[in-house]
């Protein structure tokens, strides 16, 4: 997949930890309807490569009904991610291999990886051109504004990735020391954009049309990354992309619509995880999809007891029946 390729469809789902795995990936895809959209999976540890972690093996798979599939790595030293960039390659089917410099978590941070490599640019551009040159496949990278409001050095890092051959960057519109909280400074981005040359994307707090506009008009940004507003909404994509191709601005999902959504995205997890760590990781999403609705409190307090699947496809199917009664 090309570069000129990827941007042809300039709405992208972001990479999270937790959330972006096979199973959300294609419940994305079968909404959107759209061949050509690009998903980032979540991060993976160049360094679980390195050492042939199975649970980070497992991480790299994907299936055909969710390509293409852009896979994240993270680490610190450049000989180790070059040689997992170049595993990546090897062994999943990557359409892009994109490198994390925006991941705010203590436990990442703590060991000088993710957003804390924006404090190097020295380091960053040996990581990038070390696996720049270990890969054929596009190479991506994702930043953050900066380590803190006293540092906003993305346009420095911007420009050590596009020197060392990265192919487009996606900002994510804060500091490392905002984590998610406060707004994204989409005026941030706009510097970036005008800085380099290679596509950049935008990324923070797109949650609806409005906001699409708005940040596009701001940064002139080639694309645009969603990231927790697909979280319980993966419909956002599909709307997004309608009212990117032809104004049209989609309605909400019914409760029918979401509760079928909710049963699919629960048999795909099972499907790649099996049924206990589908409960554990279903309770977050079902707590996500059912934000707004009427009970929803006591909805999520349900899902959170759920113990079995049995339990969940219960739920849902006292859903359907409400759904079919209004």
């Amino acid at each position: 997949m090309t570069v000129e390729e990827i941007f042809r469809t300039p709405i992208f789902l972001a990479p999270m930890a937790g959330v972006t795995d096979a199973a959300f990936r294609i419940i994305v895809r079968e909404l959107a309807e759209e061949k050509n959209l690009l998903m980032f999976s979540e991060m993976v540890s160049a360094n679980g490569i390195h050492y042939k972690n199975e649970k980070t093996f497992e991480m790299l798979k994907s299936v055909e009904e969710e390509r293409p599939v852009a896979i994240q790595i993270f680490g610190s030293d450049p000989k180790i991610c070059a040689e997992a960039a170049g595993v990546v390659e090897k062994f999943s089917s990557a359409a892009v291999l994109d490198f994390n410099l925006g991941c705010p978590a203590p436990k990442i941070t703590k060991n000088g990886e993710g957003s804390a490599l924006m404090k190097n640019s020295k380091l960053v551009g040996e990581i990038l051109s070390a696996v720049k040159k270990n890969i054929s496949i596009p190479l991506s990278v994702k930043i953050r504004l900066g380590w803190d409001e006293e540092n906003l050095n993305a346009v420095e890092i911007a420009k050590v990735a596009e020197s060392s051959g990265v192919d487009f960057i996606a900002v994510h519109g804060r500091s490392r020391q905002q984590f998610y909280s406060g707004a994204a400074n989409w005026e941030e981005i706009a510097k970036v954009k005008a800085a380099v040359k290679i596509p950049v994307i935008a990324n923070g707090d797109v949650r609806d049309f409005e906001s699409f506009d708005k940040i596009l008009q701001i940064t002139k940004a080639d694309g645009v990354m969603i990231g927790r507003g697909c979280q319980g909404n993966p419909w956002l994509i599909k709307n997004l992309l309608t009212y990117f191709k032809t104004g049209k601005k989609n309605s909400p999902p019914t409760l029918a619509e979401r509760v079928k959504i909710m049963r699919r995205h629960f048999e795909k997890l099972i499907e790649f995880k099996g049924e206990g760590v589908a409960v554990r990781e279903m309770r977050k999403h079902a707590a996500w999809y059912s934000k707004g609705l009427k009970g929803g409190a006591e909805l999520r307090n349900n899902f959170n007891r759920a113990e079995n699947p049995e339990d969940f496809f219960k739920i849902l199917a006292e859903l359907e029946n409400f759904s079919d009664q209004i």
